[in-house]
């Protein structure tokens, strides 16, 4: 054991948490006064949830051993044999124990960004089934396929750096089945939906940022070089992320918004995050700016296609993990990383961007037909959309007898 590593890591699996209450705000920020309590503790009440059952059923099935490169089988159900000792398999330097935390909270950041597709419209209980079945059925066996010792994808060199796949790909085509299966909100295209506190909004985008550094930096593994590669390549992808879409929205609207810059730089680090610790500055600054074009021109599209996704989870989570995933094998650069692979840009030929298209298909695929036939399911059974005057009303009050402001 390394104690440096294990300091490092534990450092960062605090920053990842940090963004699930980051995510609460962001999305908090941009619903109607009367759901932004209900909008929050969707997010606040998955740190509870998704870490049951990770301890349980969730890094058993993603990091136990391998069951025909598909999951993990249950031999560390509950925890059982995951001690203090490092994993031969994975983070070797640090206890597994530690390895297990700090991916918990990927596992529970990732359903969390999915509410902002269906925010101001889902019933509570309802939610929490399916994101609890979610969980278990499309992010355990997917977090394997890739990450997961034996996984088939990893077997076949698809590489995701700290979650363009197995989180915002997934999360984005999560998002898609749920406004499809759900519906749009009641005015949708007749009433504006205005944010209503952007600076609740900013607070949750400064919130997120910093949480990425250890998302993107521990995903390293180690205090060490490609930590530091992962970390520069993060803020850079970010920022340029933010220039492109306050430089978009000037170019086509004429003036610069503070939901944009904050848009921007998400969709920055969404798209950067597969990449992150397989790319040299000048090209994260490169995947920055694709990102802030390619999400700005994907998250106006929406209301032409007739989809209410809220909070843009579609147009910027999910487009942008599948763009940082394509562009890893563009940019990508064994220079940089040794364990990664050559991008074509970088004497690579296609090989490494064609694993990355086979990743990308299988997964959205896979997350998307799951996702909808969970959605459908839980809608059926148990009625997932409010209805009527509950959502009028708004879910504060009708799903938690609460009011966030007293007027």
């Amino acid at each position: 054991m390394d104690k440096a590593d294990t300091a490092f890591i534990l450092a960062a699996a605090g920053l990842v948490l940090l963004m699930t209450p980051g995510l609460a705000l962001f999305y908090g920020g941009m619903v109607r006064g009367k759901n932004v309590l209900g909008t929050i503790m969707q997010s606040l009440v998955l740190i509870s949830l998704i870490s049951i059952e990770w301890v349980y059923l969730g890094y058993t099935m993603s990091f136990g051993p391998d069951l025909g490169g598909l999951v993990g089988d249950l031999s560390w159900f509950a925890l059982s044999g995951v001690t203090t000792a490092p994993s031969p398999d994975y983070a070797t330097t640090v206890p597994q124990t530690v390895f297990m935390i700090y991916q918990c909270m990927f596992a529970i950041i990732t359903p969390a960004l999915i509410t902002g597709a269906f925010a101001e419209r889902v019933r509570f209980v309802p939610f929490l089934v399916f994101s609890l079945l979610w969980a278990i059925c499309v992010y355990n066996p997917v977090c394997h396929w890739v990450w997961g010792k034996g996984g088939w994808l990893g077997a076949l060199g698809v590489l995701d750096f700290a979650g363009g796949i197995v989180v915002h790909a997934t999360c984005g085509a999560a998002a898609l089945a749920g406004v499809l299966v759900l519906g749009n909100r009641k005015g949708f295209g007749r009433t504006s939906f205005m944010p209503h506190n952007l600076p609740m909004t900013m607070m949750g985008t400064g919130l997120l940022w910093f949480g990425w550094f250890g998302f993107n930096g521990g995903s390293a593994m180690a205090a060490d070089e490609v930590a530091a590669t992962a970390f520069v390549a993060t803020h850079l992808g970010g920022m340029a992320g933010m220039f492109m879409w306050v430089v978009m929205e000037w170019v086509t609207q004429g003036k610069a918004t503070t939901l944009g810059a904050a848009s921007g730089a998400i969709a920055g680090l969404a798209t950067i995050t597969p990449t992150a610790g397989f790319v040299a500055p000048n090209a994260a600054i490169a995947v920055g700016c694709v990102a802030g074009v390619v999400c700005f021109v994907a998250v106006n599209s929406k209301t032409r296609l007739g989809l209410d996704d809220s909070l843009d989870v579609v147009g910027i989570h999910g487009v942008g993990g599948v763009v940082g995933t394509l562009c890893l094998g563009l940019f990508a650069s064994t220079k940089v990383n040794p364990a990664g692979a050559d991008g074509l840009f970088y004497g690579g030929g296609v090989g490494q961007l064609g694993s990355q298209v086979l990743g990308v298909v299988v997964v959205v695929v896979y997350t998307f037909v799951v996702s909808l036939v969970l959605f459908k399911a839980v809608h059926s059974f148990m009625g997932m959309r409010l209805e009527g005057e509950a959502e009028v009303q708004g879910m504060d009050s009708t799903e938690h007898s609460e009011t966030a402001y007293n007027n």
